[in-house]
C-alpha cells in the first residue's frame, strides 16, 4: 500500500502536485456511476429529487455527500487509514471529499456548512488506534473551507459494539444514548464527516442529537456509501 512521495496512491503515476495523493484520472474514475438520491444516497431515479424512501422516511439530515460507493480502490485506502496506521493518506482522502462538497454545492445548491464535525470514537478505542481518523478528515476540510472544525464538539460516552458486526436493528439499538453534544450549534448548519455510510444508524443518531441542541441543519460527507 505504500507509494513513493509524489506518486499516485491508485496507479502509481506520478503526480503534478505531489501532496494531492490521488491523480486526476483516478478521482474522474472514483465518480459514482449510479443515480443516487441527494438525501439518502440510495440508488434513486433521479439525482436532483429525493427518492421514494426519503418521502415515505426521510433520514434526520438534509443531504448526504459520497465520494464513491464503498468499493475498491477507495475501500482499501479507507482500511490502510484506519486500520494500518496510515494517517498520510487523511489529506489525500479529504482532498477527494472535497471535490465532491464543491460538485454537490455546484450541482444541487447544498447548503454551506457553519461547522464540520468528526464521528466521535469512544476513548478506549481511540486510545487503541492512537488517532481519530474521522478528525484527521475533518481537519484539512475545515481550512479549506474555512469553517469551523471543534474536535471534541461530540463525544462517545459509551462504548459499544462494533458497528459492521450488527445488524441494521441492533445498531439503532446499539447507538441509544452513547454520544453527548459539549458546545452550543443554536443556528448553525452543521456536516458530519465519517469514512463510510452503511445503513446510516450512526449519522442519523449524531443527526438526531445536532437537530434537537437546535441545529438548523445537518449534512453529512462521507468517503463512501455503501449501496
Amino acid at each position: 500500500m505504500l507509494t513513493a512521495p509524489g506518486l499516485c496512491w491508485l496507479c502509481r503515476m506520478p503526480l503534478k502536485i505531489g501532496s494531492w495523493g490521488v491523480c486526476s484520472v483516478c478521482t474522474r474514475a472514483l465518480a459514482p456511476r449510479a443515480v443516487c438520491c441527494p438525501r439518502c444516497g440510495l440508488p434513486a431515479a433521479h439525482p436532483h429529487l429525493p427518492c421514494g424512501r426519503c418521502l415515505q422516511k426521510p433520514p434526520p439530515w438534509e443531504a448526504l455527500v459520497a465520494v464513491s460507493p464503498y468499493a475498491p480502490p477507495l475501500s482499501g485506502l479507507i482500511h490502510h487509514l484506519k486500520f494500518s496506521r496510515g494517517c498520510q493518506l487523511a489529506p489525500p482522502l479529504a482532498r477527494l471529499l472535497l471535490l465532491a462538497v464543491l460538485h454537490a454545492r455546484r450541482t444541487r445548491r447544498l447548503t454551506r456548512a457553519d461547522m464540520i464535525v468528526n464521528v466521535p470514537l469512544h476513548q478506549r478505542r481511540h486510545w487503541r488506534r492512537g488517532y481519530n481518523h474521522s478528525d484527521l478528515l475533518c481537519r484539512p476540510l475545515a481550512r479549506w473551507l474555512s469553517c469551523r472544525c471543534p474536535s471534541q464538539a461530540l463525544r462517545r460516552v459509551r462504548a459499544t459494539a462494533i458497528q459492521h458486526q450488527l445488524s441494521a436493528r441492533r445498531r439503532k439499538k446499539n447507538l441509544r444514548n452513547a454520544f453527548r453534544l459539549e458546545l452550543p450549534v443554536t443556528g448553525l448548519h452543521i456536516a458530519i464527516v465519517d469514512d463510510v455510510v452503511t445503513t446510516g444508524s450512526t449519522v442519523a443518531e449524531l443527526s438526531r442529537l445536532l437537530l434537537q441542541s437546535g441545529a438548523a441543519s445537518v449534512q453529512v460527507w462521507c468517503l463512501c456509501r455503501t449501496l
